[in-house]
């Protein structure tokens, strides 16, 4: 029995694919573009979300090896696909700022492929191999979903301390105007009640 155990565990390691988890800087008039070679049938999860620059858009596409758009993304702050390979080869994914005159965007992503079964559905697997990969798989996707919030989260802090900042000024500005009208009126009132002689 506990051999069994020890080889569901490896199992399950083995089951646990990898997941890129990446920030990249997009200059202006820029593209970054990363690829995935794929079999037929594997599966591909991309999330994305722009941290910081401009309005925090980007344009996204993802294509296949014959150059088809499979999906495409114009003008969003974030995305999350997941797409099923017709096409064994070279998928390439896409970045694009260019359409921002001189800000840089900051992008975070995470893409993790999730290969196809190779066993024959005739063939009946044990139950429990199946749970581990369905667990295998919800774990990565719960991965996914914990690095989107964080980005996510760190946009809406850098967000609310410009916020906060921009208030500090204004009301540092608004005292300041508050003040030097409040000065210029009692000069003003002083001035008009002063006796004038005349000689």
């Amino acid at each position: 029995m506990s051999n069994k155990i020890v080889l569901l565990v490896v199992a399950l390691v083995c089951l646990l694919k990898t997941a890129l988890a990446v920030s990249v800087d997009i200059p202006a008039h820029e593209t970054e573009c990363f690829y995935e070679e794929l079999n037929y049938g594997d599966r591909v999860s991309l999330t994305y979300q722009v941290g910081e620059g401009g309005d925090y858009d980007i344009d996204f596409w993802l294509s296949d090896p014959q150059n088809n758009v499979l999906l495409s993304n114009s003008r969003e702050d974030s995305g999350h696909f997941t797409v099923t390979a017709t096409t064994p080869g070279k998928h390439v994914y896409c970045f694009s700022n260019k359409m921002s005159s001189e800000t840089a965007k900051s992008v975070n992503f995470n893409a993790h492929v999730n290969p196809k079964n190779t066993v024959d559905d005739t063939n009946h697997e044990d139950p429990l191999r199946n749970e581990i990969e369905e667990l295998a798989e919800s774990i990565l996707n719960i991965k996914a979903e914990q690095e989107y919030i964080v980005a996510r989260e760190q946009r809406h802090r850098d967000t609310a301390e410009s916020t906060n900042t921009r208030v500090k000024w204004w009301s540092i500005a608004q005292i300041g105007l508050l003040i030097g009208v409040c000065a210029w009126q009692v000069h003003y009132i002083k001035h008009f009640f002063e006796v004038k002689r005349t000689v």
